[in-house]
């Protein structure tokens, strides 16, 4: 059985060594994407096309989405503390809401500046300059997306899952405003404006799918299916049953409390041991957990005057 002590220095040591490596990998994208957003932005306001400017300050949006991430994992790694007991793992999740925030907002502009020019609109220059160098950001951004996607589900991470999925939508708006320049340069300059709505719908569906897995943790949404869980508890000998299994937390930090059914008879020791063997097979089985609460009772044949208000039950194994 190991002790909660020795596991509580082995989960500082996991999450220690996870941050670094979030944090090493939102470094890094943050570099790429000041690149990319510069490169446009100064090719939208040269060619005069809203549809790259707007894709522009879409990128500079996931630079700014980058050091949001940064704050917000720093902030979540701090330990639990008398106020926080829980730990601060859910400021990474109110990161990822503040990514969504911006992309509002650019959301909102790229929009305002579509219409503006579907009202009064221009011919941009297109040159083969400009897009061999929306082709060279296209390309970074591609990187990027398949870097930070491994990386998330390599370490679970929310902030970089929802910055992914924001870098993704990047990856289509760049296509578009390709499109559009090549409508442009064959005589059709109402196709720019027009690209800069696609750029809309796609930022839209991007911040929905953030909004969407935001709050799910924040709400406390179910997080390991109850079956699964049933099935280690059901492994262990000593165990008639279980129910009222709950969890609740992230993908990658989550907290786990169960009704575990002993015989009425076993010794209070033997009883509690048991209890720690299903913890310890528990955290084995699914190592996001960070604290598992047992509660031990008999079966309900064995406590019939017991009221029943469990959320899931199960019926005692035979």
């Amino acid at each position: 059985m190991v002790a909660d002590s020795d596991r509580a220095r082995v989960l500082s040591a996991r999450h220690a060594n996870r941050h670094d490596r979030v944090v090493r990998v939102l470094r890094r994208v943050l570099v790429l994407n000041l690149i990319v957003a510069f490169a446009k932005i100064a090719l939208g306001y040269w060619s005069g096309a809203v549809s790259i400017l707007s894709d522009g300050f879409h990128s500079l949006i996931d630079a700014a989405s980058n050091v949001v991430a940064l704050v917000g994992i720093s902030a979540a790694q701090r330990p639990a503390d008398q106020n926080h007991p829980y730990g601060h793992r859910k400021y990474e999740t109110m990161a990822s809401v503040g990514i969504l925030l911006f992309m509002l907002l650019v959301l909102l502009e790229v929009a305002r500046n579509a219409f503006a020019h579907l009202r009064m609109p221009s011919a941009p220059t297109v040159l083969p300059a400009g897009v061999l160098t929306m082709l060279v950001t296209l390309a970074i951004n591609v990187v990027v997306v398949r870097y930070e996607s491994s990386a998330s589900r390599a370490l679970n991470s929310e902030i970089l899952s929802a910055d992914a999925k924001h870098t993704r939508s990047d990856l289509w708006t760049t296509i578009a405003v390709l499109a559009a320049l090549a409508g442009v340069w064959l005589g059709y300059p109402m196709l720019d404006p027009l690209a800069g709505l696609v750029v809309s719908v796609f930022i839209g569906h991007a911040g929905w799918q953030i909004a969407r897995e935001a709050s799910g943790v924040l709400s406390d949404e179910i997080v390991i299916d109850e079956d699964d869980i049933r099935a280690v508890i059901d492994a262990v000998p000593g165990v008639i049953g279980s129910e009222k299994i709950r969890t609740r937390g992230a993908a990658d930090n989550v907290f786990l409390d169960l009704h575990l059914w002993i015989d009425g008879k076993t010794p209070l020791e033997a009883a509690h041991h048991t209890s720690h063997v299903v913890k310890d097979r528990l955290m084995a089985r699914f190592p996001q957990i960070v604290d598992a609460v047992i509660h031990i009772e008999p079966p309900p044949h064995q406590y019939p005057a017991r009221k029943s208000t469990s959320f899931s039950s199960a019926s005692p194994r035979s």
